[in-house]
């Protein structure tokens, strides 16, 4: 059973193969490298196309891909000379440059789902550490406001922050904007923290006394 690079290359080849032949040269050529030692990755695992092949054949098909505005990487390999891209828009160059195109846009197909996935886990990612960091401050907030009560007893702090140690107290997973909506007037985000930054204040000072 052929493992998935080969199933991409096999499907390359096999595309190229079945293709009227190319009129222009350089594409020509490009093609039957690939065809005699081309293989590229599944691009559902990762990106790599590679020719290995003779060394003055590979020196001749890095002119030719420079030609086309592209920059390969060339290194010996197993007594072969190894021309290689791990760029995924060279990948897609190379293809199209091929007239692989049924290849090509199965290519762009997995690349555009995979960009939007890892798109989707980073903003998940992103998401996650802020309310991570929002619940370590609401957790900080509130052992504050428990250590005056502790220390001071109910009515220690004027009415203005007594209301949002309240409600902070009592509603543990809120927002600062819900609990400034809760207050009556409403005040915004801003507004709350400023009173939550007087709340720590005091409870520096108390700790130092």
């Amino acid at each position: 059973m052929r493992n998935k690079k080969d199933s991409f290359s096999a499907a390359v080849k096999a595309e190229i193969r079945g293709l009227p032949a190319d009129d222009e040269e350089n594409r020509a050529f490009v093609q039957r490298c690939f065809l005699s030692g081309g293989t590229v990755s599944d691009p559902n695992r990762s990106y790599h196309l590679e020719f290995s092949l003779e060394f003055f054949v590979a020196e001749k098909l890095v002119r030719i891909l420079r030609g086309f505005g592209l920059n390969p990487k060339q290194t010996m390999r197993r007594g072969l000379e190894s021309v290689y891209v791990k760029e995924a828009g060279e990948i897609a160059d190379i293809l199209n440059i091929m007239t692989a195109h049924k290849s090509l846009l199965r290519f762009e197909s997995i690349r555009v789902e995979k960009e939007l996935r890892n798109h989707l886990n980073r903003k998940v990612n992103c998401e996650t550490a802020n309310l991570n960091k929002t619940v370590a401050a609401a957790l900080g907030q509130i052992e504050t406001i428990r250590f005056i009560l502790e220390n001071t007893g109910p009515g220690y702090l004027d009415k203005s922050l007594e209301e949002v140690a309240q409600l902070r107290l009592t509603h543990e997973n809120a927002s600062l904007e819900e609990i400034g909506a809760m207050l009556e007037p409403p005040i915004g985000k801003s507004g709350v923290n400023h009173r939550l930054r007087k709340i720590h204040i005091i409870a520096t000072e108390l700790a130092r006394e």
